[in-house]
């Protein structure tokens, strides 16, 4: 039983090729401006991988914000449903999920089964998502996958007063300028998107176990001080949690076909 889940984000696209229990291939690449071609990219990729084609596929579930558009799913189904999935599969005693992507952040309260109890999330705003770390990393011209390495050398995090985007990144070359170290700018970054993404979890009650998912839960030093805040120790999910909607949406895709079966 072959099946696919195929997550197309604002930022990158990711694919998880799964049989049965067995993870076959998974694949991320940047997202273009049409979620059509980063969709048929990653899958496309993704299969190769496997050394498989499309036609092998029983079943295929999209997500993510470009999930309507993908032309070769056969079920769409929120990018919330299928990280608490991935997160259940992946870690059955978490109980608060934290994602944040590219252009939101959410938070999720689940079950023992996985399924959704409450949640929360922020689309309206940068800060809290990973575009408020792309574009602190390119005002501090930093690749944004080091930014977390570099956090872990601060010894005085900066203040960051500034919640909008745009005057936190001129505070940010304000502090440049005064000769504030890079390290503990971008500690300051993180603590203060944090102290954000914190208020979020806060609005649906945490409860533990919690786990972050998604691209943004690669960057450690966003990691550490997030449990910080938080007040809890959280918990790693999976090898790569960027891939966790295209998982969680594998997982489905698997369940409606065991749920044909009977």
């Amino acid at each position: 039983m072959m099946v696919a889940g195929c997550d197309v984000g604002s930022l990158t696209a990711k694919a998880v090729i799964m049989d049965d229990e067995k993870i076959l291939s998974t694949h991320v690449v940047a997202a273009t401006a049409s979620p059509v071609v980063s969709a048929k990219a990653v899958m496309d990729a993704a299969l190769s991988q496997a050394g498989l084609d499309l036609n092998d596929l029983e079943y295929i579930v999209g997500t993510g914000y470009g999930r309507k558009q993908i032309a070769f799913v056969h079920d769409v189904v929120s990018e919330i449903v299928c990280h608490g999935k991935a997160v259940n599969w992946l870690v059955p005693s978490a109980r608060t999920v934290i994602d944040v992507g590219g252009q939101d952040a959410k938070a999720i309260r689940l079950d023992s089964a996985g399924d959704i109890v409450r949640y929360a999330y922020n689309d309206r705003c940068a800060t809290g998502t990973g575009r408020f770390l792309e574009i602190m990393a390119d005002a501090l011209e930093l690749r944004l996958e080091d930014m977390g390495e570099v956090s872990l050398r601060s010894r005085r995090p900066a203040g960051i007063s500034n919640q909008c985007t745009v005057f936190a990144e001129s505070e940010v070359v304000s502090l440049v300028n005064d000769g504030k170290a890079v390290p503990d700018i971008v500690s300051g970054l993180h603590r203060a998107m944090a102290f954000r993404v914190a208020a979020l979890a806060k609005s649906i009650e945490v409860a533990e176990d919690v786990v972050m998912s998604g691209g943004v839960a690669k960057n450690v030093g966003l990691f550490s001080v997030l449990g910080d805040v938080l007040g809890v120790k959280m918990k790693k999910c999976g090898t790569d949690p960027q891939i966790n909607g295209a998982l969680g949406a594998a997982l489905i895709a698997r369940a409606a076909v065991r749920s044909q079966a009977r």
